[in-house]
């Protein structure tokens, strides 16, 4: 079953929701404003889908901003695991495939 993890007021988010519905496409969603953390399964499967962790943080998120992530040395996988809030939303999952933000492409590719 696919994963949409986000947030309600993400309009990426929204979109990859409306996506599914719009398919009748059975899928969960995992609302990051009600959880403090995601089980460690999650972060692995994100992780190994990507080469470099750093594309998964949005650097134009008010949260990169005001915690001054521009200015600072950080691992990626630490900050991400401790401040989700970092992370280019929607994280689609399927398994152990992950993609940050909306793709069309990749929702066909894993459907």
């Amino acid at each position: 079953m696919i994963e949409i993890i986000g947030t309600k007021k993400s309009r990426d988010t929204a979109k990859a929701i409306r996506y599914m519905k719009e398919r009748r496409i059975p899928y969960s969603f995992i609302d990051l404003d009600d959880r403090d953390e995601l089980p460690e399964k999650i972060w692995k499967s994100i992780f190994s889908s990507v080469d470099d962790p750093g594309t998964l943080i949005d650097t134009s998120s008010r949260f990169f901003r005001d915690g001054g992530y521009q200015w600072r040395e950080y691992d990626p996988e630490e900050e991400l695991r401790e401040h989700p809030g970092l992370l280019v939303l929607p994280v689609i999952r399927n398994g152990m495939k992950a993609h940050a933000g909306f793709s069309e492409s990749f929702l066909r590719e894993v459907l």
